[in-house]
């Protein structure tokens, strides 16, 4: 494939108005080729020296922000209404690629609309770039593209993720207050112990006696925490990035996902929030024309939890050999009883999709009402916890002091 290069581009739009910009194309004559595409009557077009100075991009390794979910439901929206409203994808791909505010994502739609100009279908120029652009976008794209849907199939996506980013940010917000809480602690107890703990034992080791056995515990682990800190940076180091490399693998997830859904508590929720996603993927992809079995295996890989997945794939398994969906999803755990008889109906009255619909929306509910509960709980536990904490190293502190007031009177 030729090489890229940097045009400098100036041209009038149909409103008689001169814009200046720049474009990257293969050729001059691509780039004029583009222009036109844009709506433009090209003026000048020359070569510009490209990624260097301070043209060039700066990035730091492993600092480098990818495309969000919020990114691409902002741009499935945007690409549904221009497709929508008659524009040529070219057209659409360029517009986009000009007006996103993710540089990652811009980076991407240039390479896509290249892709597109040389005769690729948008969903196998999307396929290349799997990290980022997810594989349920990719299926409904292609249904939308097959059936002559495209609009349509994108404003699904659009929903989905836009569903998505809500739900987790109803996570991110039930959380943030418990960890912000938990963060704060063991920073007080860090100070406490490597900074007022030997203020106090220097004081005590002039009184001459001995001290209780709470603060001789809370002496030695303050001694201990010159190699106690050290210690503990470097393994949360070296399990981040042990973490990094292998918690995608099949070893991984088979021992720590169903593990998540065993939890007290918090094991209920991830799956209520698997089910919501379950529910809401597989109703969009059956909505897009997309096939069941491969619905079934997209659905699967995108719930996020082992334990799903390898339930779907036992369930595809079934539905080749001319079950149900419902049958082989009763013999499943991690699915609750309700969601399979639903599906049952749906499956007996033909609106599979619609059912589908009502669980997500049910479990997005339940979702909502669990973060809420969860909060309200752990809050006072969090208070609780601290308290006993701080308090018990105060008390563990002056403890020697009131033995030694109790002694003079």
């Amino acid at each position: 494939m030729p090489a890229k290069v940097a045009f400098a581009y100036k041209g009038r739009n149909a409103a008689g108005k001169v814009i200046k910009g720049r474009l990257d194309a293969s050729s001059e004559s691509v780039a004029m080729s583009r222009l036109r595409t844009m709506g433009l009557s090209p003026m000048s077009v020359e070569e510009v020296a490209v990624g260097t100075g301070l043209n060039k991009d700066i990035t730091i390794p492993g600092f480098s922000k990818g495309v969000s979910l919020k990114d691409l439901a902002i741009m499935s929206r945007q690409m549904a209404t221009m497709v929508g409203s008659g524009l040529s994808l070219l057209r659409t791909l360029n517009i986009l690629a000009e007006q996103t505010e993710s540089k990652p994502l811009t980076k991407l739609l240039v390479q896509v609309r290249d892709d597109v100009e040389t005769g690729t279908a948008i969903s196998d120029a999307l396929a290349k770039h799997g990290e980022s652009f997810p594989p349920i976008m990719v299926n409904m794209v292609r249904a939308g593209e097959t059936g002559g849907f495209l609009d349509g199939a994108l404003e699904s996506i659009a929903a989905n993720f836009e569903k998505e980013v809500k739900l987790r940010n109803t996570i991110k917000s039930a959380m943030t207050y418990p960890v912000i809480v938990l963060l704060m602690s063991l920073v007080a107890v860090m100070i406490m112990l490597i900074f007022i703990v030997p203020i106090f034992e220097e004081m005590f080791s002039g009184m001459g006696s001995g001290l209780p056995v709470p603060t001789m515990i809370l002496v030695y682990i303050s001694k201990s925490m010159v190699w106690v800190v050290p210690v503990l940076a470097v393994s949360i180091i070296a399990f981040s990035i042990w973490w990094k490399k292998y918690k995608n693998t099949e070893q991984v997830r088979s021992f720590v996902d169903p593990i998540k859904l065993k939890l007290p508590v918090f094991g209920l929720l991830l799956k209520k929030i698997a089910v919501a996603r379950f529910a809401r993927n597989f109703s969009d992809m059956i909505a897009a024309g997309v096939p069941i079995l491969q619905a079934l295996k997209i659905v699967g890989e995108t719930s996020g939890n082992w334990v799903i997945e390898n339930a779907l794939k036992e369930v595809a398994d079934s539905v080749r050999q001319g079950h149900s969906i419902s049958a082989p999803l009763l013999q499943q755990p991690a699915f609750p009883p309700m969601v399979t008889q639903m599906i049952a109906v749906g499956e007996d009255a033909g609106s599979l999709e619609m059912m589908l619909d009502k669980i997500a929306d049910f479990y997005d509910d339940e979702v909502q009402a669990a973060t809420e509960q969860l909060t309200a709980m752990i809050e006072p536990l969090m208070i609780a916890f601290l308290g006993v904490v701080i308090g018990g190293m105060v008390i563990a502190l002056y403890m020697p002091i009131f033995g030694i007031a109790g002694a003079i009177e």
